[in-house]
């Protein structure tokens, strides 16, 4: 499954291929700096919307030099613990980090 259906729209987190693609990242990391709540995947989202959700997302990564390790304790367990529960659901469906998303 890509990231967008037909209809331009994002078939959510839950749907997306394995969760981890470009777009699945972004619902990923609103989840780390709270601009999502846990249980919100953004199924039928718009791609303007995403793209929104996308520029919100990368102002928090600025403050944070792009990097988790310097995220402050509290952001970078949460972000530990978002990206190993997503790693393991995507080993689930398949995804081997090994190969590209093309792969």
């Amino acid at each position: 499954m890509s990231a967008m259906t037909n209809s331009n729209t994002y078939p959510g987190w839950h749907a997306d291929r394995h969760g981890l693609t470009q777009l699945g990242r972004i619902v990923l990391d609103a989840h780390v700096f709270g601009l999502l709540p846990d249980d919100q995947d953004c199924s039928g989202w718009s791609l303007a919307r995403m793209q929104e959700l996308a520029q919100r997302v990368e102002r928090e990564w600025d403050r944070h030099g792009h990097l988790p390790s310097r995220l402050p304790p509290d952001l970078r367990q949460r972000h530990r613990e978002v990206y190993e529960r997503a790693i393991e659901q995507a080993r689930a469906r398949g995804w081997d980090p090994e190969l590209g998303d093309d792969d």
